[in-house]
């Protein structure tokens, strides 16, 4: 008979080939079936699951949260082995993650940090951070997709970018084609790469400043530093790298919108081309963005005339 280290095992192989990496339910679950254990239980209980959920106890109540979901996971799968398997309610921690507020980048917000990053010191890490910050500006690629790069996953022959799909979010590989403005952009910068750095440390497409390749980290106090000191970021407002994602996509549907271009119609393309699940998650940006909205609001009053 198994037990639940097994069972646990089972579980994360099939929801792992369903296409999920759950790297922190690998991590977290050998540690709730260790307490079941401590405790003399061989199966899950509601009270034994919310007791471990809430540790450390000085955590965020966000963090129990993402713990008792983790173990309600567990035991909604257990349940359909064992029936005497307690599954924990959910809702125990007041703790509703709310999305953080995106920047929202403008074209001269996007050119002035362009700009800003080509004069980093030394001259690798100014070509570096431009040519990365420009390609996530205008493919809205995840940052951690950009970074993991290597020079054989861009071909300026043919103008794609092929996102392997070990370095994909969900494993979801694809092919990013290219506008011939962003073929020339990446290959200026292969140039400079190879010139300033023709034996780097790592394979990486994006190099840093060592020859290695760009910490994510590094990246994200980078993009600060210069959001800093051009006055685009303060107390209140906090771009992020991530945030042009969010404004490329939020770009293209502005302009579908103010095209006339039915969203219903084209959604799955720029949902395949971002990367999404599916289109529901790239529909969250048309309720995300009050400009959205707007231009939402200004098509109706045109084909209704007015009429409220």
């Amino acid at each position: 008979m198994k037990g639940l280290a097994e069972h646990a095992e089972d579980y994360l192989r099939l929801r792992r080939a369903l296409g999920y990496k759950l790297e922190r339910h690998g991590r977290l679950l050998p540690q709730l079936i260790a307490y079941l254990e401590a405790a003399g239980e061989r199966t899950i209980t509601r009270e034994l699951a919310i007791s471990w959920a809430r540790l450390p106890a000085a955590a965020h109540p966000r963090w129990w949260a993402a713990r008792l979901a983790i173990a309600r996971g567990f035991a909604l799968y257990m349940q359909t082995i064992d029936s005497a398997t307690e599954v924990p309610p959910a809702g125990v921690f007041a703790a509703r993650y709310q999305r953080p507020t995106p920047y929202l980048w403008s074209a001269e917000d996007i050119g002035r940090v362009l700009e800003a990053a080509g004069e980093l010191d030394p001259p690798l890490k100014a070509a570096g951070y431009e040519a990365l910050f420009g390609l996530l500006a205008v493919t809205g690629m995840r940052v951690g997709e950009a970074l993991a790069l290597e020079p054989g996953d861009v071909d300026l022959e043919e103008g794609v970018i092929t996102i392997r799909q070990e370095t994909a979010k969900l494993e979801r590989a694809r092919l990013v084609p290219l506008h011939p403005t962003t073929v020339r952009a990446l290959r200026r910068y292969g140039d400079a790469r190879a010139r300033l750095c023709p034996r780097p440390r790592s394979r990486a497409f994006f190099l840093s400043a060592s020859g290695s390749r760009i910490d994510r980290s590094e990246a994200s106090k980078t993009l600060r530093k210069i959001t800093t000191g051009l006055g685009l970021r303060t107390e209140a407002v906090h771009p992020r790298a991530h945030d042009l994602r969010h404004s490329f996509a939020l770009s293209t549907l502005l302009g579908w919108q103010r095209a006339g271009v039915r969203i219903d119609e084209r959604i799955a393309v720029l949902s395949t081309y971002l990367g999404h699940v599916s289109p529901a998650d790239t529909y969250w940006y048309l309720t995300a963005t009050p400009e959205l909205m707007g231009a939402a609001a200004e098509r109706l009053q045109r084909r209704f005339g007015g009429q409220s």
